[in-house]
């Protein structure tokens, strides 16, 4: 290639990935990065530091107007966006907040998707119309106090009860299930484990949120609490029978994560090196120090390799190719890294690390809970390590 027509370098985009982009990506990725800088980005601080997600109701309509609710599922006034789309939008939401990109993963990916895949017609037309727009908000129950990574331990139980089903149990740690106005919950039968569609006016549901939490502060999570809720018989996902219903949801949200994951580690990498060139000590700025220059290369490099490899499984997922083992390899690696690159941003802020003046503290706490929802880093880990020996040590 004559030198000429060597582009410049981009310190934003050093790889070159945005020459993987189409048009349309750009303008989904400019659409969300505007949104949430207008509407997230000047008060997430205050949001998490107060511990609340005001107005997230409205937000949830705005985020339904942009198509970004549902954005990869088709018809019912769903975007059908590309999925390499959808993780732009996740990789945007996630730079401004990892509560915002929950919002949307479960709605979109978990609630959503498990009606849209395994639901009635009936129930498809009721209810995914008003959750793209955001006028219905909704939760996925699967989580239980004890039973996190062994979801098939689960207690939740729902009986027949003539044409009924009655549904008892609690779920946790469920991101939307105070102001969800529909829940997805997963619970043991005599059959086997079954999906239900659970309206949150029904008598017995009650969502209380929970406090005191230290990361995804700006985030709605509560307890769901089903006390012999009756429902109809068509409140069951049909298409849905066994742990092959909830896994394969979450293999969707999953991919989500590896895109948002990379947002976090964006922005806390932005503001580190925005930093360095400007804080000076010993008469200069920090970035122009070797071992600064040094953390600086290595968040880079990290950074770009976790918004490549989602690019990769994006470009798989649409080409209806990729494999839950490797939505796996994503989000141990992508997650992983982005706590890396948060903790080396906070080392180059030094004692300005942990204000909230500053994005990485809360990027970085924040994180902690994405390491370990969605299958913690242990999980991932086995799952790829059966991939590889063709061995099954989860319960050796």
């Amino acid at each position: 290639m004559p030198a000429s027509s060597t582009p410049p370098f981009n310190p934003a985009d050093p790889l070159g990935v945005d020459d993987l982009l189409s048009p349309e990506d750009l303008a989904v990725r400019d659409t969300v990065r505007g949104w949430a800088a207008d509407r997230v980005l000047p008060h997430v601080a205050g949001w998490y530091e107060r511990g609340e997600l005001p107005g997230v109701r409205e937000l949830a309509r705005e985020l339904g107007a942009m198509g970004a609710l549902g954005m990869s599922l088709s018809g019912y006034g769903c975007a059908g966006a590309s999925a390499v789309q959808y993780g732009l939008a996740c990789l945007e939401l996630e730079a401004a907040d990892s509560g915002i990109r929950s919002l949307v993963s479960v709605q979109g990916s978990l609630a959503m998707y498990a009606i849209r895949r395994f639901g009635s017609e009936e129930q498809k037309r009721h209810w995914l119309p008003r959750m793209a727009t955001g006028e219905v908000i909704g939760c996925f129950g699967l989580t239980e106090p004890d039973h996190g990574s062994d979801p098939a331990g689960m207690r939740t139980y729902a009986k027949r009860d003539g044409a009924d089903w009655v549904l008892t149990g609690r779920k946790m740690w469920i991101t939307n299930g105070s102001v969800a106005g529909v829940a997805v919950v997963w619970a043991r039968t005599d059959e086997g484990i079954r999906g239900f569609v659970v309206p949150t006016d029904a008598p017995g549901f009650s969502a209380p949120e929970i406090s005191h939490k230290w990361s995804l502060r700006a985030s709605v999570t509560s307890e769901l609490v089903l006390d012999d809720v009756r429902l109809p018989a068509d409140a069951v996902l049909p298409e849905a029978a066994g742990l092959g219903g909830p896994l394969n949801c979450l293999t969707h949200a999953r991919y989500g994560i590896v895109w948002g994951a990379m947002g976090a580690a964006r922005s806390s990498f932005e503001a580190a090196l925005e930093y360095a060139r400007t804080r000076e000590q010993f008469g200069r700025p920090i970035g122009g120090f070797q071992l600064t220059q040094a953390k600086l290369a290595d968040m880079a490099v990290e950074l770009h390799k976790g918004v490549l490899l989602a690019h990769h499984l994006g470009v798989r997922m649409d080409a209806g190719t990729l494999r839950p083992e490797q939505v796996s390899f994503g989000k141990l690696n992508n997650v992983r890294e982005a706590i890396a690159i948060c903790r080396t941003a906070r080392t180059i802020l030094g004692a300005n690390g942990i204000s909230l003046e500053y994005p990485v503290m809360r990027h970085a706490t924040n994180l902690e809970s994405v390491l370990t929802y969605e299958g913690t880093v242990e999980m991932h880990q086995l799952v790829l390590g059966k991939a590889l020996t063709g061995l099954d040590a989860f319960r050796g």
